[in-house]
């Protein structure tokens, strides 16, 4: 039945960004530091590690300098940050970042309350920026939210997102992230949209975002490994969710990822004890007492 599975996944883990620009409270910087390297040492090779956004919209990560000054990489391991325009792709040079990520979205409203432009208003900005970046020998990622469904307008045909998926690799970007942003995609629907893109995007540049909020996360990587996609993005400790997409709550959790392809023997390089032990660090920080990682929470042991 799984015979034409990948034999190896790739892990893209957002959790220091798209999991900590969620949080209600700011997490000190030496604090992020450490969990990124935590997280790089348990072999995952990509690490999104902040974002150059105005700290008036995204308060919790307004160190993104000092985190990126601070940082102690690891060789073979890229370390991506968003960047919403050139002033953000500057200041992320500035700080040594060599690996970034642009944003859109498929919904006009959703790019409206998030990037406060349309779609095409947002493309043509990073055309220019990833010109510039390009130039100076970046490694670009293009992220396409609510590639299924919107809060706002519902579902999103998957002709709406080819085009945009399109003009993104036009532009030079080595890799499109498609992203349930507000987690509610069933498989059907990730099988409808895969077979749509696949015409256009090679799969060593396709990944997914699959946020948890109803549940489906595993099940739509499921589909898409049967589709021969192989580049995922999650979360330690399941971390995230979206201030601009009511009621989404986080993202796949790393560990709980790790745990069904490895079960099922795919390979992905990456250590899901030392996954699971980020997860653990960042959560006590945050002082959530129930994980939202069901690989945490059955490896919960009650106290002596």
């Amino acid at each position: 039945m799984f015979q034409s599975l990948p034999r190896f996944v790739r892990i893209v883990e957002v959790g220091a960004r798209d999991g900590l620009q969620n949080e209600p409270t700011t997490v000190p910087t030496e604090v992020k530091v450490r969990f990124l390297e935590m997280l790089a040492d348990a072999g995952l090779p990509v690490v999104e590690a902040t974002a150059f956004v105005s700290p008036k919209w995204v308060p919790q990560l307004a160190d993104a300098e000092q985190v990126m000054r601070t940082l102690r990489r690891r060789d073979g391991v890229r370390y991506p940050v968003l960047v919403p325009n050139l002033k953000g792709l500057e200041r992320a040079l500035s700080a040594g970042a060599r690996e970034i990520a642009v944003f859109t979205a498929a919904s006009e409203t959703f790019c409206q309350r998030n990037l406060n432009r349309s779609i095409e208003q947002s493309l043509a900005e990073f055309e220019q920026v990833v010109h510039e970046a390009k130039a100076v020998g970046c490694w670009v990622r293009g992220y396409v939210s609510t590639a299924f469904l919107c809060p706002y307008e519902g579902a999103i045909a998957p002709e709406s997102v080819v085009p945009i998926v399109e003009r993104l690799l036009a532009m030079g970007v080595d890799e499109v992230s498609v992203g349930d942003t507000i987690g509610a995609a069933v498989p059907t629907q990730v099988a409808r949209l895969t077979e749509a893109l696949l015409p256009i995007l090679p799969l060593e540049r396709f990944a997914y975002h699959f946020h948890n909020t109803y549940g489906t996360a595993l099940a739509n990587v499921l589909t898409a490994l049967q589709q021969g996609v192989f580049i995922f993005d999650s979360s330690a400790g399941g971390l995230g969710g979206c201030p601009f997409a009511p009621g989404a709550s986080g993202n796949l959790a790393t560990e709980d990822l790790l745990y069904m392809l490895h079960g099922m023997g795919i390979e992905t390089g990456v250590d899901l004890a030392g996954v699971a032990a980020a997860a653990q660090f960042i959560l006590s920080h945050l002082q959530r007492e129930t994980p939202p990682s069901s690989y945490l929470r059955a490896c919960k042991r009650p106290p002596e």
